[in-house]
């Protein structure tokens, strides 16, 4: 890519499309492209080729999908299959058609299966079982996969695939109904603490293990990315550490300055016990991630107080 670069940023507003936007604005790209779900429904194919026949692009950053948490992926499977499948097949498929120099594809760790190896190396992809729990959402994003390469294998395209591990930061989501465990957690020791409630309820167990990288370690990996890699084969994103949930709610509670107690409500499901993502393809490649959880989640805490709080 160069300065004068046409780039669309497909989800633009959500919490990793809103921070590649302000990682290339940063870094000099002027000529950036973006529009609402309500100016283009990424769903309806009709919009999406009328969109790319009428601007010459020369990058996408495919970061449109309709996301959620354990909560939201259980109970709505067919929303998630259905519309990620519509969006990510619309925009590759027309990027292809109108020519676009490369394309890059936002997927998740939650592709591999349930019980995979960890670190979980980008082979282990369909080697077992998927997580239950989410497995429309993964399917989803393998069907993404599998189009990239398939395009790249029979037309010659460059679409590459990044498989980020769970994201936090700015414009992230916060309710509690469709949310993932972090933001969620920052929110609920929020409420409790101004609310002097006795204690916090956490989902599960506390004892599985997740990843947790900032959307603006993302965003710099995937420019990178964007600049340094062409080849089929996914590469993951994170930062190589991961932290029990029940050491996390210690942590945000900490942050939040929360004085209450935790109870673990083991009724409710784990998912998958551990989710690792094995980062030495990227480090290798020359990248790696800068920011730590703890000042992340300061950083977060902030955004949630200054974001979410004045708009609800």
């Amino acid at each position: 890519m160069d300065k004068s670069s046409t780039i669309y940023i497909a989800g633009h507003r959500g919490l990793v499309g809103s921070a590649i936007l302000r990682e290339l604005e940063k870094s000099g790209y002027k000529n950036l492209i973006h529009r609402s779900s309500t100016e283009l429904d990424l769903r309806k194919l009709d919009q999406v080729q009328d969109f790319f026949e009428h601007h010459h692009i020369d990058y996408v950053f495919l970061a449109a999908a309709k996301v959620g948490g354990i909560v939201a992926n259980n109970d709505f499977p067919a929303d998630f299959i259905r519309d990620n499948l519509l969006i990510q097949t619309n925009v590759i498929d027309s990027a292809y058609r109108a020519g676009v120099k490369k394309l890059m594809f936002l997927g998740s760790t939650c592709i591999y299966p349930k019980f995979a190896p960890q670190p979980m190396k980008e082979e282990y992809l369909l080697t077992g079982e998927l997580e239950p729990t989410n497995k429309a959402y993964a399917v989803a994003k393998i069907a993404g996969i599998t189009m990239c390469q398939s395009y790249n294998h029979q037309y010659g395209t460059k679409f590459i695939s990044v498989m980020p591990t769970n994201m936090y930061g700015p414009n992230d989501n916060f309710d509690l109904k469709t949310s993932h465990v972090l933001p969620a957690l920052i929110r609920k020791f929020h409420e409790a603490k101004e609310a002097g409630a006795p204690y916090v309820e956490v989902w599960g167990t506390g004892q599985p293990r997740r990843e947790f990288l900032h959307a603006d370690d993302l965003a710099e990996a995937c420019i990178f990315l964007m600049e340094n890699y062409e080849d089929s084969e996914i590469v993951n994103v994170g930062v190589g550490e991961d932290i029990a949930i029940r050491e996390l709610a210690e942590l945000i509670q900490h942050i939040v300055g929360y004085q209450g107690e935790l109870a673990f409500n083991t009724s409710k499901p784990d998912g998958t016990p551990r989710k690792l993502a094995d980062v030495s393809k990227i480090n290798t490649l020359g990248w790696k991630a800068r920011i730590s959880l703890e000042d992340g989640i300061r950083s977060a805490y902030l955004a949630f107080r200054k974001e979410y709080l004045v708009n609800n």
